[in-house]
């Protein structure tokens, strides 16, 4: 390393932070950048540990420890700090496909693993990427170049998420003919649509699938491939069966989890990503001139979800000016710090307080989340509007038949209170049956599609699966990983063996 001793000199400083009471007036993007210099010291903190459990990927008490794709983490860092950003840029594209979009919206697992992190802050190494990529697109150094040669094999993608977006852009590169079928309208599966644009700027996506298009990848989109019901010129499973070499799967674990109680039908309750959905399309057809107010203005909120999309839903709902906004969260509050039983390397399952939970603080005076706590009915009024919601308190009981511990509500615990908006934001449970019933691949017990360990191949020969349709509800950090490899399977099955450039 350059500063052998730079973690003792330097103090971790984050990017400016665009203060609450003027971000929520808007939807754009309110993290910046540190300056160069200062970007550069948070590169001289790397320690060069000798063990980079940063980069390492791997599983540990059924979490994942350091980068699913295995950045080279200390070398970025230690050319972050000599401000060698060109290099880095060079040293992060061996790994990475897509680092403006995991610079954004990826929980840092990197830092989570962090030797520097074990007894005072982790490295800045979600900064440090975000800064080397965007130093790459300002200087001209980001490329899709064309494939000097074509191999004549044509393969689908079915969904633009990270996962077919890293599939299809390795495959390109490679030299085959690459097409991606989207269902929305717009390219970008859910990090067009299912993350706010105040999180991920859709000029970012746009920007990448642009370079995809003019390096020959094709874009497809209103192509829900295998509904029953889509327009008669939508590509059928058959015609893509007969017209590709490969079909690759990446179609997301986009079937949500239900909140089953009485009152369920009572108008006004949405799922999460419907309502970020509805509210960005809004945003981008009106190119952010009209923004959709009419959806929470005024109204008491309820998130139902403890999660990342919970919190972009409770960000979502105060800048549409809900009139107040309460996040439900089954399980206990989690520790402030980690517990003997969570040790690092392991992912923290510590208290995380994000950017939708700093606003609804600010402009409600206290946090939005109960724990242990679930909708036991929704009431409607005479018009089946909803609203209020009885909640009643959760307590932890083991099951005398499984052994398992359950959460079980507590008799009498219940109360009332005021709803005119709920948003169920309680994951995922699958991938969506209509799609695997389509193109007939298997399924295991979580509606994931179903594949030999470490393996992409369906059960269907010269079909595929990556991302959360493989693996679950996932990181988009995970997911990109899932689609590089993916490609490199398909690559090997149809050439061979696999060349992919990077």
């Amino acid at each position: 390393m350059g500063k052998a001793t730079g973690f003792m000199e330097y103090k971790r400083e984050n990017g400016p932070v665009i203060a609450e009471e003027e971000r929520v007036k808007g939807f754009e993007e309110f993290h910046e950048r540190l300056s160069t210099e200062e970007q550069q010291k948070q590169g001289a903190r790397c320690m060069d540990c000798g063990v980079p459990f940063c980069q390492a990927g791997c599983m540990l008490a059924g979490m994942m420890s350091g980068c699913p794709l295995h950045n080279l983490v200390p070398e970025l860092n230690d050319l972050v700090f000599r401000g060698c950003f060109e290099q880095a840029y060079e040293r992060l594209s061996i790994t990475h496909s897509f680092p403006e979009f995991t610079s954004r919206v990826c929980p840092a697992l990197c830092e989570a693993a962090c030797t520097c992190g074990l007894h005072t802050d982790p490295v800045s190494t979600k900064e440090n990427e975000k800064a080397v990529i965007e130093y790459a697109f300002e200087h001209g150094l980001v490329k899709e170049g064309v494939p000097e040669v074509r191999t004549g094999k044509k393969i689908a993608v079915i969904g633009s998420g990270p996962s077919g977006l890293a599939t299809a852009q390795l495959l390109n590169r490679r030299g085959h003919e690459v097409t991606v079928f989207e269902r929305n309208d717009r390219i970008g599966g859910l990090l067009r649509y299912g993350i706010p644009n105040m999180k991920l700027d859709k000029s970012v996506i746009d920007r990448r699938v642009k370079m995809m298009e003019e390096a020959g990848v094709k874009f497809v989109v209103n192509a829900n491939i295998g509904f029953v019901g889509a327009d008669s010129n939508c590509t059928t499973v058959v015609e893509l069966k007969n017209q590709y070499d490969a079909i690759v799967l990446a179609c997301g674990a986009s079937h949500p989890r239900d909140i089953n109680a009485p009152g369920r039908d009572a108008k006004g309750i949405y799922f999460a990503v419907d309502f970020l959905t509805q509210v960005t399309k809004a945003l981008l057809d009106s190119d952010f001139k009209d923004i959709p107010y009419e959806l929470a203005k005024d109204k008491d909120v309820v998130v139902i979800g403890g999660g990342d999309t919970g919190n972009d839903c409770v960000g979502t709902s105060i800048r549409l000016g809900a009139k107040s906004v309460t996040q439900l969260e089954m399980m206990p509050k989690p520790s402030e710090t980690r517990l003997p039983n969570n040790s690092w390397p392991e992912w923290p399952r510590v208290l995380k307080t994000d950017y939708g939970q700093e606003e609804a603080i600010w402009k409600f005076g206290e946090d939005p989340r109960i724990y242990q706590t679930t909708v036991k009915e929704f009431i409607k009024d005479e018009d089946g509007n909803l609203k209020e919601l009885v909640l009643v308190s959760l307590e932890s009981k083991k099951d005398e038949k499984t052994g398992r511990f359950q959460m079980v509500p507590i008799e009498g615990s219940e109360k009332t209170i005021p709803a005119g908006l709920v948003l169920i934001a309680a994951g995922f449970l699958g991938s969506e049956q209509y799609v695997t019933e389509a193109f007939g691949v298997e399924t295991d017990g979580r509606t994931n599609v179903k594949t030999e360990k470490d393996s992409h191949r369906t059960s269907i020969e010269g079909i595929y699966t990556a991302g959360d349709m493989h693996i679950g509800q996932s990181l988009v950090v995970r997911a990109i990983a899932e689609g590089r490899a993916a490609a490199a399977e398909v690559d090997r099955d149809l050439m061979g063996y696999t060349n992919l450039p990077q």
